[in-house]
């Protein structure tokens, strides 16, 4: 079950991201410019390093992807005060009904997917959803192996 579970699990995953990249291509957008763009949105004011760790991206390649978003008008950067050396990341206005588009796509993608399963099965998929994602967070790092 594990080899079948791991794969089918992945592949809805691929699916899923696959189909939201055509969509949000058809206004210009990529996913990772959604990501860091809603990702700004619950925490305005974050840092560039903060928001790299919480993409789990490189810090070079979010600054990049933040400068693409500066020059089209999506976010601006300030000077954070209590760090000169860093930037926080603010929403601009012409963000948020690009913000607004991709979470309509994103949820007309749930619809789809979700098309054929009840009210309390998705209840219960997003339950279960769930608890693998808790039991996952809670399993121990795995020691270094020694070398020697």
């Amino acid at each position: 079950m594990s080899d079948s579970f791991g794969f089918l699990l992945s592949d809805v995953s691929r699916l899923m991201r696959r189909r939201f990249d055509e969509r949000a291509r058809t206004i210009g957008a990529t996913r990772a410019q959604w990501r860091a763009l809603t990702s700004i949105s619950r925490n305005e004011g974050i840092n560039q390093g903060g928001l790299a760790d919480l993409l789990e991206v490189e810090p070079i390649t979010l600054c990049r992807m933040v400068d693409r978003l500066e020059e089209a008008g999506l976010v601006e950067r300030r000077r954070d005060p209590n760090d000169r050396r860093a930037w926080q990341l603010f929403l601009l206005p012409k963000s948020h009904p690009i913000l607004e588009s991709l979470r309509g796509m994103a949820d007309e993608l749930f619809v789809g997917a979700l098309d054929g399963l009840s009210s309390r099965d998705q209840a219960h998929l997003s339950a279960s959803l769930s608890r693998i994602r808790e039991n996952l967070l809670d399993l121990p790092e795995p020691r270094e192996a020694a070398h020697g």
